[in-house]
């Protein structure tokens, strides 16, 4: 038997911290060897060791059409071979810019980046430098990425600004960032009566995948951006996620709320690494170089990347496209479900648009604590069992999953299947 994924963690962990260039892969929270994948096609991946699995990770939300789509594939073909990178302007990123325009209203404007943590960064960036102001509201939980800003917990009360959660955060800096608990808007009213004239802006993930899926109160949704209209400040909704995920016009969408800034990565850039942030016209105007807000990057707009991207959202515009992801990812919460039931195992999931959430608690959490409250160590077993039977989760009881439009209803019936088994001699 092939033990290739071990010989290769042993030989990553020489040179690379944890032997992983992100924290998720290094399955710490769920214990075991990670897998080092080779292959990806459809809505399967091989491993190092040659096993297949149906992948429920998809690149973390990129991959919407599954992995290696011909028509993606063969457009970034195209692109590389007319060059990798220019540094310099290029017409697929106006093409690029008036799509994303024409499918999100909110967007007057947008600048490309590559990742989605640059995206949030600027955005916030561009958010002080618009309103003159410093503080920041961030929500337990929610994840936007590695800057300094947002890498920051819950002060000691309800009402305080908050503490570095990463070591190199100076506390100088995350003092600016208020952390509230999602979901709840007496604290957000009470934190805007207490704060409300120094706020630059409120980022928020409006479906959170970062600690499991957790889904917005409408309630919670329109008193924030009520909050930051009366107050002046900024409201961003972090879809970098969501982005073209839960639907075509995205969460914003999906709810009715109309941000001022929006952020975006993963389905835009079809797996390939791109980013982008924009919004009202007199916000964006505030960016160098026809403003005093700087945001620059060597790669931004990268044409394979962004060649990637732009096949990917042609693709997903197709009639029917999201109401068949949401059926068959909502066929998979239904059919996990009804087996852990079946067998009494105490479980819950839920669905917005292709992304999920499963939970070994009763009900499916509304906030952090009650995501806290899941047994994680039943998590755990479900995942190895489920990974030894072929079916790729996340390796984390606190990440969201993704269906592709690759998957079947073969797929999901099989991954319910197997799941039943596992529940019967849970």
């Amino acid at each position: 038997m092939s033990h290739r994924n071990q010989q290769l963690f042993e030989r990553a962990q020489r040179h690379i911290p944890g032997g992983v260039n992100s924290p998720v892969r290094a399955f710490r929270s769920v214990g075991g060897t990670p897998c080092f994948f080779t292959q990806g096609s459809g809505s399967r991946m091989t491993d190092a060791d040659g096993k297949s699995y149906l992948d429920y990770v998809g690149s973390w939300g990129p991959l919407i059409l599954g992995h290696a789509h011909p028509e993606v594939v063969a457009a970034v073909q195209q692109a590389a071979a007319l060059g990798l990178s220019f540094g310099a302007p290029t017409e697929s990123e106006i093409e690029m810019a008036n799509l994303l325009c024409a499918l999100l209203p909110s967007l007057d404007m947008v600048r490309l980046v590559s990742s989605g943590t640059e995206a949030t960064m600027s955005a916030i960036r561009l958010a002080r430098g618009f309103t003159g102001r410093d503080a920041l509201i961030k929500f337990e939980g929610c994840y936007h990425g590695h800057s300094d800003s947002l890498l920051v917990k819950a002060g000691s009360g309800m009402l305080t600004f908050g503490n570095p959660s990463s070591g190199g955060v100076p506390a100088d800096l995350a003092k600016h960032t208020l952390v509230l608990d999602y979901n709840n808007v007496a604290q957000l009213e009470g934190a805007f009566a207490e704060y409300g004239a120094s706020i630059a802006a409120v980022i928020v993930e409006p479906v959170v995948g970062n600690m499991n899926l957790i889904a917005p109160r409408q309630a919670f949704l329109d008193a924030m951006r009520g909050l930051c209209t009366k107050h002046g400040a900024v409201l961003i909704f972090d879809e970098v996620m969501t982005g073209f995920r839960v639907g075509l016009t995205c969460a914003q969408g999906h709810y009715g709320i109309t941000p001022d800034l929006t952020t975006l990565g993963k389905v835009i850039g079809g797996g390939m690494p791109v980013g982008a942030f924009g919004g009202k016209r007199e916000i964006m105007e505030m960016i160098a170089p026809l403003g005093p807000v700087y945001q620059a990057g060597t790669l931004s707009g990268n044409p394979v990347a962004v060649a990637a991207g732009l096949a990917t959202l042609r693709l997903i515009q197709q009639p029917g496209f999201h109401d068949a992801l949401t059926r068959k990812t909502q066929a998979l919460c239904d059919g996990l479900a009804a087996a852990a039931k079946q067998h009494g195992v105490t479980f819950s999931a839920q669905s917005v648009g292709g992304m999920f959430g499963l939970y070994f608690r009763q009900q499916p959490p509304h906030s952090y604590a009650e995501v806290m409250d899941c047994d994680k160590d039943a998590f755990n077993r479900f995942f190895h069992a489920m990974l030894a039977a072929g079916h790729y989760f996340a390796p984390s009881a606190f990440e969201a999953g993704f269906v592709s439009a690759a998957h079947s209803e073969t797929d999901i019936a099989e991954t319910v299947a197997a799941a039943e088994a596992i529940f019967k001699a849970w």
